[in-house]
């Protein structure tokens, strides 16, 4: 009987992940790039891209709702979204749940992650590259935040790890590009790596957003194909009251937006500002 494939994860030097490959449902080695989408019994379809898991159908709702929920809760007037990168789609599509959102704007370098995510993770995006309120644009995230004549309530940047083209998303012009796109109220979130295991990209987007925005924090939760740990999301505003709502009120706003999460609530929301000692004696 032929042994199953197993895939294992190479993000990390001396330690990773096995999947069992159940189906190959596309698979391209570009010689520049590695990118492979397969059934596994445990987590659905799972994404891969050069040896890292990027998503899957059966944990993506954790991470995707965090990364959106809390900031445009946060803010509490939030009209106006730019999405960075997001081209599986998870991102737009907890955005376009708020009916208060009037106009989304998704920048995705290449187009390509969207028709395959279409095509294979179709409950990512669930019909949202249709909304009316989206303007897609195929483009590079840097070059857009620093031309960009508009100005947002909130950024999100949804990106792979930082290695090879995604690299530029996390360095000074970026973060001061998404700067001069801000409204002077605005929220700026990114994902940023497991803190345990990543900690040094923490402490870089830091250091590098301290000099721009007023308040600089990080927040948290944890996703089971994410490994290592907690996943913890970079945020960045000029308005520190936006990351101290209390409870009620976070509470109150959501129930206002009459989505029904999986995994969000107000409790996680608050809670997930709640940093572990040892991040915070790195931050410090």
């Amino acid at each position: 009987m032929p042994q199953p494939r197993l895939w294992t994860e190479t993000l990390h030097d001396g330690w990773g992940q096995t999947l069992r490959v159940d189906e190959v449902l596309f698979e391209l080695d570009s010689g520049h790039q590695h990118l492979l989408i397969f059934r596994n019994a445990m987590f659905g379809t799972v994404l891969a891209l050069d040896g890292v898991v990027q998503t899957t159908e059966k944990d993506e709702f954790i991470y995707h709702e965090m990364l959106t929920h809390v900031p445009i809760v946060s803010h509490g007037a939030c009209r106006k979204v730019l999405i960075i990168g997001g081209g599986d789609g998870g991102i737009l599509r907890e955005v376009c749940r708020h009916p208060a959102v009037t106009s989304i704007t998704q920048v995705e370098i290449d187009p390509a992650v969207i028709e395959l995510s279409r095509k294979y993770l179709p409950n990512h995006s669930r019909g949202a590259f249709d909304d009316p309120r989206l303007t897609l644009v195929i483009d590079d995230g840097v070059r857009f935040v620093q031309e960009c004549g508009e100005r947002f309530d909130v950024i999100i940047s949804d990106s792979t790890d930082p290695h090879g083209p995604a690299e530029a998303l996390f360095t000074s012009p970026f973060y001061a590009g998404v700067k001069r796109c801000l409204e002077p109220d605005g929220i700026f979130v990114a994902q940023n790596g497991v803190a345990f295991v990543q900690t040094a990209e923490v402490l870089n987007t830091a250091s590098r957003l301290r000099p721009l925005f007023e308040d600089v924090s990080f927040y948290t939760c944890a996703v089971p194909t994410y490994t290592g740990g907690i996943m913890t999301f970079a945020w960045a505003s000029d308005d520190p009251a936006k990351r101290q709502v209390d409870l009620a009120e976070i509470v109150r706003r959501w129930d206002d937006t009459g989505i029904d999460s999986c995994y969000y609530t107000g409790e996680l929301h608050q809670a997930s500002f709640a940093l572990p000692r040892y991040l915070l004696q790195q931050l410090d």
